[in-house]
């Protein structure tokens, strides 16, 4: 460790593997139950959406817009909340995602009409889309390299949480009056978001942000109770104040200002625009895949298979969402002793063949007339748990890991932003055009367009995401440098971002 410039994992040599505390799960935990609230939004927009139309008489695409605006808008939120978190820290953007998303859910809750509805759910959105960034961005921060993928996929459990809980909901109230029953299902979201904003007082400031800011001793303060030791907290103190003083380097170097992170994204070094493809790319893949779509859905494509009674769509909600907390438990188990790469490609693969199984089971009731096979019916529902399985086995959590460990130090709130950016597009376009599309192609059709999407997914996943298991945050960025490139300072250069 005598050389500065040297990557300090390639002189560190063999060290015990760092494991994280219960002040450190703690504060992933606390973090990550921010996206409860998207979670239960979709659980609970899936059987509230059944009863808006009926009670405020809207169109299939008036619902589609009221379903897939707040994903849109969560667009704003993604692409703010990057800046945001680079001026006022990572805690505080978590405290602004929860106010957000409170104001927008009393506005749905109370909501009169169409329009105030859509108000709401704009404003939610947009809190939806800070805290799909910020969840995250500040666990991968605090968290040790053995244990970061387990507590950095804890979003996604919490999306899975929310979704269980929204469709128990729905089973609950569905039995109340007209009017009444979806405007509690969604008003019900603003408890979670009062709870989650006040529990920022106590969770500490990420490190690598108070370095960032030259907040040194605060840093080691907040490294001591997430370390298992001094020493190890030590350890990685040196690990990022050396990434982010050779950071603060390169940028005086270059004449770098403050649209030095956006210029760089347009015009990237070829080991950045390996990390944006990667980044860009399982978060584009993720939405393509259309399991958003699926979710929100779920009881319109069962209605069409001639199940009309809501209790029973509900029930079929149910067990979907309890499947899906299953498995997204196991990934979150496993994903650091596997890896990333072998349950994403695990998980892309059997959402690829639960989709074509889907698509001939709807095929089949699509083309029954009277009443529809039994076989057909149970093969559909099987095929939607397994589908919405094997996404909470890769893709569901591994987006959300990826997504906030690639990106070198300086621009990973921007470049996470970024990624979840085009998440929250894709997400949008998907939900505001299914039904369209199903009504057009058949929804047998539909979930065989999403099969093949899922196909080119996985050969996707398969050349271009390299294995990121057990790195720390600094060494990441060498995994993304032209090995064909002998010029050790480039790769130098990239490693200590």
């Amino acid at each position: 460790m005598d050389d500065p410039k040297a990557p300090t994992f390639a002189v560190s040599g063999p060290k015990k593997e760092p494991r994280a505390n219960k002040y450190v799960l703690l504060c992933a935990v606390m973090a990550s139950t921010n996206s409860i609230l998207l979670g239960y939004d979709i659980g609970v927009m899936s059987g509230a959406v059944i009863f808006i139309r009926e009670n405020l008489k809207i169109t299939y695409v008036q619902e589609q817009f009221l379903v897939g605006i707040l994903n849109v808008c969560s667009l704003v939120g993604s692409l703010a909340s990057g800046k945001t978190s680079d001026l006022i820290g990572r805690r505080y953007t978590i405290v602004l995602a929860a106010s957000t998303f409170l104001i927008g859910a009393l506005l749905m809750g109370l909501a009169p009409s169409y329009a105030f509805l859509m108000a709401g759910r704009v404003v939610a959105g947009v809190g939806v889309g800070y805290s799909l960034m910020i969840a995250p961005l500040y666990t991968a921060e605090i968290a040790p390299a053995s244990v970061r993928g387990m507590l950095t996929s804890l979003p996604e459990f919490f999306i899975v949480a929310g979704i269980l809980l929204g469709y128990i909901c729905n089973y609950a109230l569905a039995g109340l009056p007209e009017g009444l029953n979806w405007r509690i299902m969604l008003g019900l979201a603003a408890f979670p978001a009062i709870g989650l904003g006040s529990s920022i007082i106590f969770m500490p400031e990420s490190p690598r942000w108070l370095v960032m800011k030259g907040r040194i001793e605060e840093a080691k303060r907040v490294l001591v109770k997430t370390s298992s030791d001094e020493g190890e907290a030590e350890s990685r103190l040196q690990e990022i104040t050396q990434a982010a003083q050779d950071d603060a380097d390169l940028a005086a170097s270059k004449g770098w200002t403050g649209q030095g992170v956006w210029r760089e994204f347009l015009r990237p070094s070829p080991g950045l625009r390996r990390i944006l493809i990667t980044a860009i790319g399982i978060n584009f893949f993720m939405q393509a895949s259309g399991n958003d779509a699926v979710i929100y859905y779920t009881p319109e494509v069962f209605r069409a298979a001639g199940i009309h009674n809501k209790k029973k769509l509900f029930g079929i909600n149910v067990i979907m969402g309890c499947s899906k907390a299953a498995f997204v438990m196991v990934s979150a188990l496993f994903l650091d002793r596997f890896g990333r790469r072998p349950l994403l490609l695990l998980g892309s693969v059997g959402m690829a063949c639960s989709l074509a199984a889907l698509g001939v089971g709807s095929k089949f009731l699509d083309h029954s007339s009277g009443s529809k096979p039994l076989w057909a019916i149970v093969v559909s529902i099987v095929a939607v748990c397994a589908d919405v399985s094997f996404f909470s086995i890769g893709l569901g959590p591994i987006t959300w890991v990826y997504s906030s460990e690639v990106f070198p130090l300086r621009l990973r709130a921007q470049g996470t932003a970024l990624a979840i950016s085009v998440n929250r597009l894709m997400s949008g376009a998907v939900s505001m055009s299914f039904l369209s599309i199903s009504h057009r192609i058949t929804f047998a059709g539909m979930f065989f367009v999403l099969c093949g999407v899922m196909v080119l997914g996985s050969l996707f996943f398969y050349f271009f995401l390299p294995e990121t298991k057990g790195r720390t945050l600094e060494e990441i960025g060498a995994l993304f440098e032209d090995k064909r490139e002998g010029d050790d300072t480039k790769a130098k250069e990239m490693t200590q971002l």
